[in-house]
């Protein structure tokens, strides 16, 4: 691995090789009808897209989606951007040595994150949501994997600890969110908040690069979700403090709901207040981090050759533009 040219430091014209992380993998044709791989190539310090234009299905098949590998190739200049141009690709096991110089993590110190999620839980005033959320907290393995998780494979906070930042963030809204909005139900949106992807702890595994669990493909973070709140509603029963039918409905309905639209992944429209306020926040941080990160992180600047818009995010529908407008200008 000390061999590898961090993605930060590549420059164009330059030969590569070493082992990256590989992210969203696909075979493509070009106009003249032939396939080519196109992916991400990355590791800790940032991506940057990877092309190869002699490639075949057989080989395309050999390799991983979302995993590692080792290539060999030269970058190039590409529409003001850095992209690497592949000629010799194949995929590989990382070992844990090598998966913190491979993976991104969070730029925010865990301990911290979960110590501040905590003391906003700890604000819940309704005695039945209160004890949902302590049964939920005290579950050491669950809260273990949240610290961990990332909140997606390939789009927002893709990184290790980036369910635990997402998560945190969203209290962070509602809690400046909510005294605009007096009528709405404080606690039930926190705790909405809390719970509503907590199982991607199931649905993703972080092990051996980003990618789906058995159970992820097959039940997915929103049916497990749902599955996991009724059992530590149970555990709450048992434990003398037991939820309201309507309340434990609601936190169902939220769950179902925050991906806002059938065609985003949603099982049911948001249909309360609460319900809706946690969609569009959740939405929000989605695609702010997405944003921000694909023009204002340092790593974006990854293969900045002064053009003033990114690759097309398709998560966004767009090319951004990242220069700040401010920046550097006179006063």
């Amino acid at each position: 691995m000390s061999d590898r040219t961090p993605i930060r430091d590549l420059e164009p014209n330059r030969y590569l090789e070493g082992v990256y992380a590989i992210h969203n993998c696909q075979l493509g044709q070009t106009k003249n009808g032939k396939p080519f791989l196109k992916c991400l190539l990355g590791d800790s310090s940032g991506q940057a897209p990877g092309r190869m234009w002699n490639t075949t299905e057989d080989q395309f098949r050999d390799l991983p989606s979302n995993g590692f590998v080792w290539v060999a190739g030269q970058t190039q200049a590409y529409q003001g951007q850095l992209q690497i141009i592949i000629q010799q690709i194949k995929g590989v096991e990382a070992s844990d040595v090598d998966l913190h110089e491979l993976l991104p993590a969070t730029q925010h110190d865990v301990d911290e994150m979960f110590t501040q999620l905590r003391a906003i839980l700890d604000t819940i005033q309704d005695p039945s949501l209160k004890a949902l959320a302590g049964v939920y907290l005290d579950d050491e393995e669950l809260m273990g994997r949240m610290r961990q998780a990332p909140a997606a494979v390939t789009l927002h906070h893709a990184y290790i600890g980036g369910l635990l930042e997402h998560t945190l963030s969203l209290l962070r809204l509602a809690e400046a969110f909510c005294p605009l909005y007096p009528l709405l139900n404080r606690d039930v949106i926190l705790m909405g908040l809390f719970i509503h992807d907590l199982a991607k702890c199931d649905e993703l595994t972080w092990q051996q690069g980003f990618a789906y669990t058995d159970d992820g493909q097959l039940v997915g973070h929103i049916a497990r979700g749902v599955i996991n709140l009724q059992r530590k509603a149970d555990d709450c029963a048992a434990l003398g403090h037991t939820l309201p039918e309507p309340l434990l409905t609601v936190l169902h309905h939220i769950i179902l709901s925050h991906h806002g639209r059938p065609e985003y992944g949603a099982l049911k429209i948001p249909a309360t207040p609460e319900a809706i306020a946690i969609s569009l926040l959740d939405n929000m941080d989605a695609k702010l981090n997405m944003a921000v990160a694909a023009t204002r992180d340092v790593t974006a600047k990854v293969g900045d050759l002064g053009g003033n818009f990114t690759d097309k995010l398709w998560a966004l529908e767009t090319r951004l533009y990242w220069p700040d407008p401010t920046a550097g200008g006179e006063g």
